[in-house]
């Protein structure tokens, strides 16, 4: 059996092995979608083929849409010729249950998989997407990286102001791209268009906004642009925000091995130069949810009858804010730092660690809990619940706290800062235990040594160059200047979202970590002490 438009037509050996195939042709859809495209999307990562893609396979089937969906790629271009285009850019959807089951469905929606390379004809073919009147919605999972327009220092990075200098015609940013496609569109006729990011980070599109009219106004300041294409950029194109929640872990050998057990050949994961791990599968967790504020410009897809859920942009803050703030992304962080430091290498193997366990039940119940605002489509404590009980839990998802423990600088404000924020309005003082400690934790994850002080590597950050020599040089058993040593981090508002000090929790944080400092042992600890 091989993934390609001819392997599949055997349909009879894919479906004895248990494959779901597309229920609708091929051949029609791609027509279609070259004719008249409607839908492309940046990013061709796991969460895209996982969520998105599948969401356009089931209204392919119902009949609902007849256009598939397109991707394009703007950081790691072999992911295009890896994993989409040696396959005829269908993939396969592991789909990983709690009870052990893989539902394995092959993906055929994807129309075209192009890199956003203004040097080759893919770049063309997007200028030609963009001008269609017909494109309705381009999507975005890009991480929340992909926004930012500056540098550690904040000062705007070289790309951009290249981009600044040269105008729309040759842009080399992600983000100045997109706005050259755009300025294509404006040109074209200036047809309205939805931008949706549905990455995870709050107010996602707002930062997608912030970051094109910027490029936009430097262009017209510029005189690269003319000055109505700003009023195109905020009138006629629309930035919803969106909640996004789907556990899509690196393709994982065991699902490799599975999928290679019922016949599939010329199957392989690949690690790309740019560390990107890509494979023609991606395994997934069963339950997702996609939240979009219902702001659309033009004709809207009918999305929600692929499960997502179109609502008021108050509410899909509230989701994002109990997903991210309280209900899943800080207990994740909180095991992924603790996960580094004990030395485990899955996140559902810390679920039985009754120390772990017991942490981000408090951290979720007792902490988190009492802060959220109920966003009236989710339940609150359903949710929690689903994720304490089955996802986290889930032994079949090969999600690791070495992954989850990425980009931990960037987090950290909105999953614990927000919440110590919504304490500090509610009773004008902050008394907690759980979140200090898990801050305590990644200093003490900073120190490159884990629980039995032995070193380790850390996960990449973009600001780990100026947090290691702060911890670095701390020894075991060095506790007595600790203040003097680390009060420069934790009074850094744009990592934590606060001044820790100022919101009364800097010495606790301080003491904390002096105690996981005492020597090999003292993080396991430190837990059993504080969590009772």
């Amino acid at each position: 059996m091989r993934l390609s438009y001819e392997g599949i037509k055997k349909r009879d050996e894919w479906e004895q092995e248990g494959y779901h195939l597309p229920q609708f042709n091929i051949e029609n859809m791609l027509a279609e979608t070259a004719e008249g495209p409607e839908w492309i999307h940046f990013g061709g990562g796991n969460i895209f083929r996982a969520f998105p893609a599948a969401v356009s396979q089931k209204l392919l089937e119902e009949g609902i849409l007849k256009t598939g969906i397109i991707v394009a790629e703007g950081f790691d271009y072999e992911i295009v010729e890896k994993a989409y285009r040696q396959y005829d850019n269908l993939s396969i959807l592991a789909t990983l249950c709690p009870d052990g089951r893989i539902e394995k469905t092959v993906i055929a929606s994807v129309a075209e998989s192009l890199c956003m390379n203004s040097k080759t004809k893919d770049w063309i073919r997007l200028i030609q997407i963009f001008k269609s009147p017909t494109l309705k919605i381009a999507s975005f999972t890009i991480t929340e990286k992909g926004y930012s327009l500056v540098n550690q220092s904040r000062e705007f990075t070289q790309d951009i102001l290249a981009d600044f200098k040269h105008g729309p015609d040759s842009p080399i940013s992600y983000m100045g791209k997109l706005t050259a496609l755009c300025y294509e569109r404006y040109k074209a006729g200036g047809l309205p268009l939805t931008l949706v990011s549905m990455d995870n980070c709050s107010h996602n599109g707002t930062k997608l906004k912030e970051a094109v009219i910027c490029i936009t106004e430097k262009w017209i300041e510029g005189g690269k642009a003319e000055p109505q294409f700003l009023a195109f950029m905020t009138d006629k194109i629309t930035y919803p925000w969106s909640m996004i929640d789907k556990i899509t872990p690196r393709p994982a050998s065991e699902v490799e091995e599975h999928l290679k057990a019922t016949g599939l050949e010329d199957l392989q994961t690949y690690i790309t130069s740019k560390n990107t791990y890509c494979a023609p599968f991606v395994n997934a967790e069963e339950p997702q949810y996609l939240v979009i504020e219902d702001k659309f410009a033009g004709e809207r897809l009918a999305l929600d009858k692929g499960g997502i859920i179109f609502t008021s942009r108050e509410t899909v803050d509230k989701v994002e804010r109990m997903k991210v703030c309280t209900c899943l992304n800080p207990l994740h962080t909180a095991l992924a730092i603790f996960g580094c430091l004990l030395g485990y290498h899955k996140i559902s193997d810390q679920m039985k660690d009754e120390d772990l366990k017991t942490l981000v039940y408090q951290l979720g119940y007792k902490e988190g809990l009492p802060v959220v605002e109920n966003p009236g489509i989710i339940k609150p404590e359903k949710f929690l619940e689903e994720v304490l009980e089955k996802r986290l839990p889930n032994p079949f998802i090969p999600d690791s706290p070495q992954r989850i423990a990425t980009d931990t600088s960037l987090k950290l404000s909105i999953r614990f800062g927000e919440t110590i924020k919504a304490y500090l309005k509610k009773d004008g003082q902050v008394s907690l235990r759980l979140i200090p400690l898990v801050l305590a934790g990644w200093c003490r994850y900073l120190t490159e040594l884990d629980d039995k002080g032995e070193t380790y590597t850390l996960s990449p950050d973009p600001i780990l160059a100026s947090l290691t020599p702060v911890f670095r040089n701390i020894k075991f058993g060095e506790a007595e200047d600790i203040h003097t040593q680390i009060s420069g981090v934790l009074s850094r508002e744009d990592i934590f979202g606060v001044d820790l000090y100022e919101a009364g929790l800097g010495r606790q944080v301080e003491e904390y970590f002096g105690k996981m400092m005492k020597g090999p042992g003292a993080v396991r600890n430190t837990l059993k002490d504080i969590l009772g």
